[in-house]
């Protein structure tokens, strides 16, 4: 007896994802990524994460070994990138391939470069005075007009994110662009999210739990402590972040 065929709806979708990107010796770098969840707590928390070991030469054993340390750490890896076949049997995650920047988010080693690399822990700010070169247009911007509260997450790969109030603690903004904050920056905010190395970070007062800009990132005991509590703008400079005050 035919039954009536049914028809199964599969869509396309894409989602931020945090790239990381380890290197060898892998117990140092795992110090480094304690390092940044203590922190700044909860960056890893429910996020996509996608483990890129293309530049590593690793055998089964030690990639399963790579993906369980990270679980310990509540960091679920949803995929591999750049790992051969033989690498991986089904108890691992699944392979994964053809990634786009405009799809990533690197976040976090010392925090992650995005397209695929985890962050690296950026040089220590440098404090100058200096004026501010021309930015690249973003293709779109957002606005938002209420300050974000904590435990919220706004994320705009699309361009520049503009928020006209604080960023509280707990909160993250997450932007392709660069992120113009007109309030007290307490959170944690990513710029150039999708590899934009001229995105920058604008705000009325420096408190940040966790900057990052193309994947560089900085906490807040990395910070200059002239800066605290001082309206500034931090940039990249040859893998650096940068930092002056606004006047």
């Amino acid at each position: 007896m035919l039954t009536e065929a049914r028809s199964i709806r599969i869509k396309g979708r894409s989602f931020l994802a945090v790239v990381l990107t380890p290197d060898l010796p892998f117990e140092d770098w795992l110090v480094r990524l304690d390092d940044l969840a203590a922190r700044s707590a909860g960056f890893f928390l429910g996020r996509p994460v996608v483990l890129d070991v293309t530049e590593l030469s690793l055998d089964r054993a030690a990639l399963k070994a790579m993906v369980q340390a990270l679980g310990e750490r509540n960091v679920r890896v949803m995929g591999i990138e750049g790992a051969r076949p033989s690498q991986l049997d089904a108890s691992m995650p699944p392979g994964m391939a053809g990634g786009r920047p405009a799809a990533d988010v690197d976040v976090p080693t010392a925090e992650v470069k995005a397209e695929g690399k985890a962050p690296h822990k950026a040089k220590p700010a440098e404090v100058q005075e200096v004026a501010a070169p021309i930015v690249r247009a973003p293709v779109s911007s957002l606005v938002l007009h209420e300050p974000v509260r904590s435990g919220q997450s706004i994320i705009f790969p699309e361009g520049d994110v503009t928020v006209i109030g604080s960023i509280a603690s707990g909160a993250e903004v997450i932007a392709g662009g660069s992120i113009h904050i007109y309030g007290a920056l307490r959170g944690r905010a990513l710029a150039g999210s999708v590899g934009n190395s001229a995105a920058r970070i604008f705000c009325r007062k420096l408190e940040a739990e966790l900057l990052a800009i193309d994947g560089i990132y900085k906490t807040a005991d990395d910070l200059p402590a002239e800066l605290r509590g001082q309206s500034a703008q931090l940039w990249l400079e040859n893998e650096a972040i940068m930092a002056s005050r606004l006047i």
